[in-house]
């Protein structure tokens, strides 16, 4: 039952973090979104620059991924959500690491933890079953919520890796 609960409040941190970046207001608990004044351009909050690294591999329908949070800075993070998408369809049940949470059929999406400023967050580990096992599998990861903060460089956090279901580790 502890790991229902943990997974529920994980749910419900990610529904909320993204209800905010979306700027959807009137739900109850959910603020509105601070710092925005109708515009992109009008944005006054931190900026960071969010980076992943990792690898992934495929064998025999078990999809390994394993991606380590790094932010460049110059604002510090208190926390934010990191997306991985497949290709193929996940199997019904997954246990997933704490802080993470299903999101479809295909997507998962993890808490980062703390990213200090020039510093690294938590690392995340997955072990996926895929539904129907495949001959490869395209794995994105990117970011799905970024503390609040804006993002200049989208080209560290965005990854797209074709993963072979051999066994082999494919780095990003």
């Amino acid at each position: 039952m502890e790991v229902v609960a943990v997974r529920r409040g994980a749910v419900r941190s990610v529904v909320v973090a993204g209800l905010l970046v979306l700027g959807v207001s009137g739900v109850p608990g959910v603020p509105g979104v601070p710092g925005m004044s109708g515009s992109a351009e009008a944005w006054s909050g931190p900026e960071a620059d969010l980076a992943y690294h990792g690898r992934v591999s495929l064998s025999q329908g078990r999809l390994r991924v394993w991606v380590v949070p790094q932010n460049e800075g110059p604002a510090a993070l208190p926390n934010a959500t990191l997306r991985v998408r497949l290709s193929a369809e996940l199997a019904d049940r997954q246990e997933l690491a704490e802080g993470c949470a299903r999101a479809g059929l295909r997507e998962v999406v993890c808490e980062t933890g703390a990213l200090p400023l020039h510093g690294r967050g938590r690392h995340v580990g997955l072990l996926l079953e895929l539904k129907e096992r495949v001959p490869e599998v395209v794995v994105r990861i990117d970011t799905w919520w970024n503390g609040g903060a804006s993002d200049r460089d989208l080209s560290n956090n965005q990854h797209a890796v074709l993963a072979l279901d051999t066994g082999d580790a494919y780095a990003f």
